[in-house]
């Protein structure tokens, strides 16, 4: 993790200021989600309906959607006024990132899908939850160095 020291005081007393190539980098990020998100609509479906088959097809497409088109430099690790260290989420509420954190188990009882289509599914929700981390440590590295692009294109590998 990156520490950054700021100046001590509410976060309101200091003005955010974007990173050089932050609206690129989140118009990626959305974009990359799109692209996932009509890739996982495209797999097969269960052969019966269930709870998995409904929540890979309609659900987690709008999951990973919405925590592409979230991620927030902004909500990064921190201290606040009174010392206390803050860890940042990158722009991801709790019940988005528990729901990626569920892929990795609920591909287990998708049998329809190969091998292969489950654990692109699993890196598709790791590369998505390590983007958000990412951006909560050290923002300006992970987009200003290209790290943030640089996991979308693995997410585009993922889909291939």
């Amino acid at each position: 993790m990156t520490i950054s020291h700021l100046p001590a005081g509410p976060t309101d007393d200091v003005p955010y200021e974007p990173w050089e190539g932050e609206d690129e980098a989140l118009a990626a990020a959305a974009a990359a989600g799109r692209r996932a998100a009509e890739w996982i609509r495209s797999l097969p479906q269960a052969p019966a309906p269930g709870p998995v088959g409904t929540w890979l097809i309609r659900d987690l497409p709008e999951t990973i959607e919405t925590a592409t088109a979230s991620l927030d430099p902004q909500d990064c690790d921190r201290m606040e006024p009174d010392g206390v260290m803050v860890d940042g989420t990158g722009g991801l509420d709790e019940e988005t990132r528990s729901a990626l954190a569920a892929v990795a188990c609920a591909v287990q009882d998708a049998r329809w899908l190969t091998p292969d289509q489950q654990i692109r599914l699993v890196a598709v929700a790791s590369l998505i939850t390590g983007a958000a981390r990412l951006l909560a440590e050290d923002p300006g590295t992970a987009i200003t160095t290209g790290e943030l692009s640089r996991m979308w294109a693995l997410l585009d590998h993922a889909l291939a």
